[in-house]
C-alpha cells in the first residue's frame, strides 16, 4: 500500500471552515435579496400621477425596465442562496468540495471564491 494516498475529501475541520464562509455569504445574500424586494415594493408606491403625460410615459418605460432588472437580480440572488444551501447539505454529507464530474477534490482557492462550486476548474474548462 502506498503512503502517498490521494486525499478523497476535506477533513471535518476544513469542512467547518467552509461552512462558516458559506453561512456568512448566505446571510449577506439573504440581506441583499430583502433589499431588492423592498425596492421592488417601494417602486409600486412612487407614482407620477400628477405630472405631464409625456414624462409619465417615459417614466413608465423606465419603471418597467428597472422592475425587470430588479426581478432578474432577485431571481439570481434566490438561485445563489439555493446553491449555498445545497453546499451546506454537501458539507453535512461530507461530499462538499468533490467535483461531480471527475470525482477529484476541487481546489481550496476555487471554493473560497465560489463556495457553491460543484465542478473543478478542469471539468469546468471541458464544458
Amino acid at each position: 500500500m502506498s503512503e502517498q494516498k490521494t486525499k478523497e475529501r476535506y477533513s471535518d475541520e476544513e469542512l467547518n471552515e467552509f461552512k462558516v464562509l458559506i453561512l456568512e455569504k448566505k446571510e449577506q445574500a439573504e440581506k441583499d435579496l430583502e433589499l431588492l424586494k423592498e425596492t421592488f415594493a417601494n417602486d409600486k408606491s412612487n407614482g407620477t400621477d400628477d405630472t405631464s403625460p409625456t414624462f409619465k410615459a417615459f417614466e413608465e418605460g423606465s419603471d418597467t425596465m428597472s422592475k425587470e432588472a430588479n426581478s432578474q437580480l432577485a431571481s439570481r440572488q434566490e438561485k445563489f442562496i439555493r446553491d449555498l444551501k445545497n453546499a451546506l447539505v454537501r458539507i453535512e454529507n461530507k461530499t462538499y468540495g468533490i467535483c461531480r464530474e471527475t470525482g477529484k477534490l476541487i481546489g481550496k482557492e476555487r471554493l473560497k471564491l465560489v463556495p457553491h462550486a460543484t465542478l473543478s476548474i478542469e471539468a469546468k474548462n471541458r464544458q
